[in-house]
């Protein structure tokens, strides 16, 4: 199947990069490559894109998308080793990075990825396919204290707890492998009254399983802070989420950067001597347009976060 993906925002991402035609800029996850396409036409021969994917579908695709560039390195990674890659490429600095946390249209629409509630096939969810831990692991193998910690968690699931009873029960009889079997017990779990709220049914469980076998959640702060600590003076991180869970870490983490004071609110004047790491572009997230909506439905819960390095 061609890997495709529509890339959110790709214009509002460019534009709050500020590139410079000789820069280095990093894309942590490089997906159909659409962000990054733009971001070489942008650059100069002298210029460098580094492009990051632990999807190895995605970075052959990518691969071939971009053959006619030979200033961008690509890395089988996850963004997470941020650090660890720019030293073993031997870059101190660089001018921007791009993180965009959205599952690409290739992966949703892909069936035998499992990662989607719409199509059937073996539980999976893996971004990372070398991973030996899946969707199965987490369905068949978490207890039921486990599982429902996840997904009222991760999902914003209200019956959170009614599910996860019912995924222990079913897997005594025999082990729930496939998609549609977590459907059909997510179905079983939410009253008929609930279920045509907020989309399908099991969009939140799907979810939420998702972000507990990538580590989606995990990875973000400390990515940031190593993504933050390798820009150059001046140099901008553009961030793409699309639920509140990703919108909340990126915006505290932002935040804190912007104004790591923590002295109490009576003192006169600041007296740790915090200063500002980042100056935030937007206060507020930037979304997508009525036009690209009309044209890209899944860009409607994305959010872009831009902030600089002072």
């Amino acid at each position: 199947m061609e890997f495709k993906h529509i890339s959110v925002m790709l214009q509002e991402c460019i534009e709050g990069l500020n590139i410079k035609p000789d820069g280095i800029y990093v894309d942590c996850t490089l997906g159909g490559a659409g962000h990054s396409l733009e971001i070489l036409k942008n650059l100069s021969s002298k210029g460098r894109l580094i492009g990051i994917d632990q999807d190895e579908d995605a970075l052959n695709a990518a691969k071939e998308r971009l053959k006619d560039y030979n200033n961008v390195t690509f890395v089988h990674d996850n963004f997470y080793n941020i650090k660890e890659i720019l030293e073993e490429l031997n870059i101190k600095k660089v001018d921007g990075i791009l993180m965009d946390l959205g599952v690409s249209s290739y992966q949703l629409d892909e069936g035998e990825r499992g990662f989607s509630y719409m199509q059937d096939a073996p539980l999976d969810m893996r971004m990372n396919r070398n991973s030996p831990f899946s969707a199965y692991n987490v369905v068949n193998e978490y207890s039921q204290e486990e599982l429902y910690d996840v997904i009222k968690s991760f999902g914003e699931e209200k019956f959170a707890k009614k599910i996860a009873t019912i995924i222990v029960d079913r897997r005594k009889k025999k082990p729930i492998e496939t998609t549609f079997d977590l459907v059909d017990i997510i179905k079983a779990s939410i009253p008929a009254k609930f279920r045509q709220e907020g989309g399908h049914p099991a969009k939140r469980t799907f979810q939420a399983i998702r972000i507990e076998v990538n580590k989606e959640l995990h990875i973000l702060d400390r990515a940031i802070t190593d993504g933050v600590e390798a820009l150059s003076l001046g140099g901008r991180m553009a961030i793409i989420t699309f639920h509140s869970l990703e919108d909340r870490i990126v915006k505290n983490k932002f935040r804190d950067l912007h104004d790591p004071c923590k002295c109490p609110k009576e003192l006169p004047m600041c007296v740790c001597n915090k200063t500002p790491i980042i100056k935030l572009i937007n206060r507020k997230p930037i979304e997508a347009s009525e036009e690209e909506l009309k044209y890209n439905s899944r860009s409607k819960s994305a959010k872009l976060r831009i902030a600089e390095k002072i």
